[in-house]
């Protein structure tokens, strides 16, 4: 490995992104991601790059420091955008809320500007302290694995070409070329678990590279049983927005197994950034097996004969709400909606005068499909009985759910 830590980035950027026409990055004014700015800046060539900074207004400061990274990334002839993030309720985890609120601000951002990615500035630091936050909280394979180079998230892929690098040499890069950055003080708060953990692999004389080694150890151990998982699940069968899923492989197979091929089941037919936690999953593992039909965030797992059937639970549905956008509750894609049209879940009121029975849906995964509607009135469930004008696709397909299964 080269000891040019802009050598490594730029390699990174190279497999990552050396096909894309544009890239954005997300620049907080640190030296981890101002470094990412300037190696992306020399690597570019050409390619159309946009930086943006999400000023989460949680400091006094952050106003000005944002101005900051604008004027750095003017002087390297880039554009720049600040994201403003408003804290909509003062209740729930502050960290968790910022974290997703910059990911969907940035996501929002980019691809308004048609960019085909976002890179952010993680590292081997970041690598290391995830794994001793995690190792506390008794986290699986996954939660201790390293994070991965990419991943799709808040519909947008996320690069990552700094983890091959660590904090201390990026600073010491920017250093020796009097490049400045700034320094944020909640990097020194522990109230924050990230910082004791930073803190605890300092007092303990810990190595980040060898902390960061390990969980890539368990990201090869993650990615052949997610690779196994695969295989299980190689006989699920994609129907109109549902899943069903070979209930002899799923006994057979280890509860590990299982579960990852439920994680991805639940996530493909909801649409969730997230997968469930590790311990609602197990629960509703338990309870299936014992009684039969449950839920799992916003899904329905219904044993069907010599399969088990993954729905988008009725209720959930109905929280969606009406809308008019082309895309209803993440799942499906409605087009040919008259003006004074929208889309909301069917629910389970007007089942009685339609053909559901015949469609072979169950009766819940029948409410949760989408019905079209002119006010209070039905104008017709196009997943039941074609709806003169409108045209209905699920998002996600066969391919979608490997991936999902691939990839957790």
């Amino acid at each position: 490995m080269t000891t040019d830590p802009a050598a490594r980035i730029r390699a990174a950027l190279d497999r990552l992104a050396g096909d894309m026409p544009a890239l954005g990055l997300a620049v907080s004014g640190g030296g981890d991601s101002v470094a990412m700015m300037h190696v992306a800046a020399e690597w570019a060539q050409g390619r159309r790059l946009m930086v943006a900074t999400v000023d989460h207004g949680l400091r006094e400061d952050s106003a000005a420091e944002a101005e900051a990274v604008a004027r750095a990334a003017r002087d390297l002839g880039l554009s720049h955008a600040v994201l403003l993030w408003r804290r909509d309720t003062p209740v729930g985890n502050l960290m968790a809320q910022a974290r997703d609120a910059r990911l969907r601000l940035l996501s929002g951002w980019a691809r308004r500007n048609d960019l085909p990615a976002v890179a952010i500035g993680h590292t081997a630091d970041d690598l290391a302290e995830t794994l001793v936050m995690r190792l506390g909280r008794g986290s699986g394979v996954d939660g201790l694995s390293a994070m991965t180079d990419w991943r799709d998230a808040f519909d947008m892929r996320w690069l990552r070409p700094l983890l091959g690098c660590g904090r201390a040499e990026l600073r010491s890069w920017l250093g020796a070329r009097g490049i400045g950055w700034i320094d944020d003080p909640s990097n020194d708060n522990a109230d924050y678990d990230r910082v004791r953990a930073r803190q605890a692999i300092a007092a303990l004389g810990l190595d980040v590279g060898g902390l960061a080694r390990s969980a890539r150890h368990i990201a090869e151990a993650r990615d052949a049983l997610a690779s196994y998982a695969a295989l299980v699940a190689d006989g699920a069968q994609v129907d109109r927005g549902s899943l069903t899923l070979p209930a002899a492989a799923l006994r057979e197979a280890p509860p590990e197994i299982r579960r990852r091929i439920l994680v991805a089941a639940v996530r493909w037919v909801t649409g969730a950034d997230y997968p469930p936690r590790r311990a609602a999953m197990m629960h509703a593992l338990g309870a299936m097996l014992a009684q039969g039909r449950v839920t799992l965030d916003g899904a329905m797992l219904s044993p069907t004969g010599g399969g088990l059937r993954i729905t988008r639970e009725a209720q959930a549905a109905l929280r969606t709400g009406p809308t008019r956008a082309p895309v209803w509750d993440r799942r499906w894609q409605v087009d040919g909606l008259a003006p004074d049209q929208h889309v909301a879940a069917l629910g389970t009121a007007p089942l009685g005068q339609l053909p559901w029975r015949d469609s072979g849906l169950l009766r819940d995964e029948a409410a949760a499909s989408p019905g079209i509607w002119r006010g209070a009135d039905l104008v017709g469930a196009p997943l039941l009985r074609p709806v003169a004008g409108i045209r209905l696709a699920p998002l996600r397909g066969a391919a979608d759910f490997r991936s999902l299964v691939k990839a957790h």
